[in-house]
């Protein structure tokens, strides 16, 4: 990868840590204690609040895995637990794994079975066997800058498919959630934080700091054809407007007045004048990621995939 996140490390639990348990505390006095971090599903229809959308994505989820009492599903990089939630709701039973201490903490609250652990390591004897496996917003952070710039990006792919694919009885369903990069992006040498203030280059220079170590996914294309050798494509279809909505509720949320954030940020105030990078990524927020799906430099998919025989 070229320009300023070459240098960012792979997207280890350092990194999940920086990204989501910087956010933690912010996160859940502003959407809730189980409110999800992900695309919601509107469906053209924008006048739905951000909870009634995430809803409708959380059912859509479940009944494309075929969810009901008794099946066992397994989130990978399950955030603060809104999908295992659902799946309780439901009568089944939901497993999570994330890389983010804050996040098993906070799902451990709610009595959720979450582990801190890497999804890419996902193995049939650490977990058992699955009837439903699904990742939102997760995959995005599989592949490091280092390993897309070793030509390794499709390799690290077809091995969390074969992984998610050995927990999976024949024709169990994957979910798979996820940016990737647009039909607008950018030549890579030129992203770069010093290019000029609000240029593509600046933004996704600055997307690079929101989530170090994270290489998206070049294409759906690429995604399908390293699922291919284990998984079959059953639907797909772009959320990025969806995202785009979501982000605005998001944000409207985050800049809510809050007695309790007010006294975080003071808390805060030390780390912000001792790291470059929590500023930028404190004060970017999501506004980055809004910016680049509105000029089409990133792209959103919901991907149903089916296990072959």
């Amino acid at each position: 990868m070229a320009g300023d996140a070459i240098m960012h490390r792979m997207a280890e639990r350092n990194d999940l840590e920086f990204t989501y348990s910087l956010i933690d505390r912010v996160f859940r006095l502003s959407l809730g204690e189980l409110a999800d971090f992900s695309c919601a599903k509107y469906d053209g229809d924008f006048s739905l609040d951000l909870e009634a959308a995430q809803e409708r994505k959380h059912q859509f989820v479940l009944d494309q895995l075929g969810v009901a009492p008794g099946r066992r599903l397994l989130d990978l990089g399950c955030g603060w637990g809104p999908l295992l939630d659902a799946v309780r709701r439901r009568g089944g039973t939901g497993v999570g794994v994330t890389l983010s201490s804050a996040q098993v903490t906070a799902c451990r609250r709610h009595g959720l079975d979450v582990r801190l652990f890497d999804a890419r390591q996902l193995t049939e004897e650490a977990f058992g066997p699955f009837d439903a496996v699904a990742s939102l917003g997760a995959f995005e952070h599989f592949c490091s800058p280092e390993e897309y710039t070793a030509g390794r990006q499709e390799a690290v792919y077809r091995d969390v498919f074969a992984r998610v694919a050995a927990v999976l009885p024949e024709n169990g369903r994957f979910y798979l959630q996820t940016m990737v990069f647009g039909r607008n992006m950018i030549p890579l040498d030129e992203v770069d934080l010093e290019a000029p203030r609000e240029s593509d280059a600046w933004y996704l220079a600055l997307l690079g700091r929101q989530f170090p170590g994270s290489w998206l996914p070049l294409g759906l294309d690429q995604i399908v054809a390293s699922a291919e050798p284990h998984f079959r494509l059953v639907s797909s279809s772009s959320g990025r407007l969806d995202y785009i909505e979501t982000i605005r509720q998001w944000r409207r949320r985050f800049a809510a007045p809050s007695v309790r954030k007010s006294l975080l940020k003071v808390r805060l105030a030390p780390r912000w004048l001792t790291s470059a990078d929590f500023r930028l990524a404190f004060t970017s927020g999501v506004s980055a990621n809004s910016v680049c799906f509105e000029r089409e430099l990133l792209d959103h998919y919901r991907l149903v995939l089916e296990k072959r025989i």
